[in-house]
């Protein structure tokens, strides 16, 4: 397994009103960071606030290359992002204990954070799908060329790991600073991850290992 200290590219924020960061999610253009009460869109060219739309989002954040998806309490809604209509709502398979989310492979993956699970589960219904089991609290999950990422985070020690997606074993752990917290995650795609940094209420871009 690999080690390494985890190396900060950029930190967002904090911004104005805001004092947590739950989700977050990347639609190739904005990175959209769940609040609370509110998703909002950061440029992470410029660093600046530019959208906000008025939706529960307490928990992950995900985007399937037309929809975003958010946790809302015991229930996951499917939102249009142009509208900011939410369009349908499935279950939470944590029942309110869910953390982190993703999309990948038309189905979503769920983080349940106490329990230290990630869930397989059916975008149209809830239903599992599978699941995998972590060793650490498990906070923002993503996907990203085939590898399957997640955010731990207990006291005051954050990591993001790269776990098999078949067996959960831990491949690659990234250890973020003391008192640096990870509660969301998503990939760019590339060489980038952001992460939600909960309480202090910034976005944060950190270096993807190649």
């Amino acid at each position: 397994m690999k080690r390494s200290a985890a190396e900060i590219i950029t930190e967002y924020g904090p911004f104005e009103g805001i004092e947590r960061v739950h989700g977050v999610t990347y639609d190739g253009q904005h990175v959209w960071f769940a609040t609370g009460d509110a998703l909002n869109a950061l440029d992470p060219e410029s660093g600046k606030q530019v959208r906000s739309i008025d939706v529960a989002a307490h928990a992950g954040t995900a985007f399937d290359g037309e929809h975003l998806f958010q946790i809302a309490e015991d229930r996951i809604q499917k939102i249009d992002p142009k509208t900011g209509r939410v369009l349908a709502t499935i279950p939470a398979p944590g029942g309110g204990t869910d953390s982190g989310l993703a999309w990948a492979e038309g189905t979503l993956w769920v983080g349940q954070y106490r329990e230290r699970k990630i869930h397989q589960v059916d975008p149209q219904t809830g239903a599992i799908l599978r699941t995998i089991e972590s060793n650490r609290f498990v906070t923002g999950v993503t996907w990203v060329d085939g590898e399957l990422w997640h955010g731990t985070w207990e006291g005051d020690e954050s990591e993001l790991r790269r776990v098999d997606p078949r067996t959960g074993e831990v491949q690659e752990r990234l250890e973020m600073p003391s008192g640096v917290s990870v509660s969301g995650l998503e990939s760019d795609g590339g060489d980038r991850f952001f992460c939600g940094g909960g309480s202090s209420g910034k976005v944060r871009a950190v270096r993807r290992p190649k």
